[in-house]
């Protein structure tokens, strides 16, 4: 199939395939609850924190940087940047793990997981045409979605996915792109909102050579740490910067934008996107410092159990008496198994729709 060929007919307009794809995905459902969605902070925690919404949005802009500037299709980045994330359940990857535990200890092998349930959020979930469920987006961009982290053949996968997608190749290079400006984003705003909401400090960051390299960047600029508002938009900025440079310079040699490269790559052979091996070490020190100064604090440890505890009662509480769940998801329930639709269910839940069921279900959490 054509990477901008579609699974129904559609008629022509004036967008070009994938700018229709981005259009579709922000006019869903699915995309406007990432708004109530936790990135690493509860939604509830204040207005300034990162959602998955504001997430997908700077995950777009700097995938549409990059791919603009490697002569790359900037529509087809930004159509899966925007939707990379809309499988996620409330309360982040813990809820995504507690569904996962869940289905699982009922004898479901296949479990949950989040990447493959936002391909399933596009491509069946969301009912917005009368012929067909989904989105029917391009080849393209449902790939980039599919194959958005490594390796891409996975257990829970049915074969009549390796069919159409053919699971031994890499994606196209567009979707390589977001799959790295989703890492950029989220180790950059991640410290953002962590040193914003006091749970961190620079001084907990000073171990990694990346960050000494940025805040000496920040420091050449006269901005003083004491003017703590504008020295963390600076050390942002520069962060940012710094990585998105060094993508492009290490890819712009590697890359092939001829043409949109789908399932054509051998899934063994390298990436032609990505860091020099030193930057690469340093940013995995980072992400794995960011783990236990930030991910593991207390305070987010708390707020995630609670997260936690919500999805278990949610879920054991649905399958005990599933009529509680609205008529969309019921009417499934005669064709479909009861367990998937449940998942289907909670996984759909912004973070407040979430603890707003628990406490009608249980009392306030």
């Amino acid at each position: 199939m054509k990477p901008e060929n579609r699974f129904y007919q559609i008629i022509d307009d004036f967008r070009n395939p994938y700018a229709r794809d981005r259009d579709r995905i922000i006019h869903s459902g699915s995309f406007r609850k990432l708004e109530y969605k936790t990135q690493v902070f509860l939604n509830q925690e204040g207005d300034f924190f990162r959602t998955r919404l504001t997430h997908s949005i700077e995950v777009s802009q700097i995938a549409r940087s990059i791919t603009s500037h490697l002569g790359l299709n900037e529509s087809l980045a930004e159509a899966i940047a925007l939707s990379h994330d809309l499988g996620h359940t409330p309360f982040g990857h813990i809820g995504g793990d507690t569904l996962d535990e869940s289905l699982k200890n009922d004898g479901y092998a296949n479990g949950f997981e989040h990447n493959f349930q936002s391909f399933r959020v596009v491509s069946s979930l969301e009912k917005r045409y009368n012929g067909f469920n989904g989105l029917n987006l391009t080849f393209a961009t449902l790939e980039g979605i599919l194959k958005h982290s490594y390796p891409y053949k996975k257990s829970f996968l049915p074969p009549i996915i390796h069919e159409q997608f053919n699971l031994d190749t890499h994606p196209s290079i567009e979707a390589m792109v977001v799959d790295r400006a989703d890492e950029i984003a989220y180790v950059t705003h991640d410290i953002d909102d962590g040193i914003n909401s006091g749970l961190i400090t620079f001084d907990d960051l000073k171990e990694s050579q990346l960050i000494q390299e940025i805040l000496n960047k920040v420091n050449e600029e006269g901005v003083l740490e004491q003017e703590e508002e504008i020295f963390r938009y600076r050390f942002v900025s520069h962060l940012i910067n710094h990585l998105v440079y060094s993508l492009i310079e290490y890819s712009k040699e590697k890359v092939d934008n001829s043409k949109i490269l789908c399932a054509t790559i051998e899934s063994k052979t390298k990436l032609p996107v990505g860091f020099d091996l030193k930057l690469e070490s340093e940013i995995k020190k980072l992400k794995k410092l960011l783990f236990t100064k930030l991910y593991q604090h207390k305070d987010i440890m708390i707020k995630m159990y609670a997260g936690k505890q919500a999805i278990k009662g949610l879920y054991n509480g649905l399958k005990e008496e599933p009529k509680m769940m609205p008529s969309f998801y019921r009417s499934q329930l005669d064709s479909k198994n009861k367990h998937r639709v449940i998942a289907d269910y909670i996984a759909s839940m912004s973070d407040r729709h979430a603890l707003s069921f628990y406490n009608e279900m249980y009392g306030k959490l």
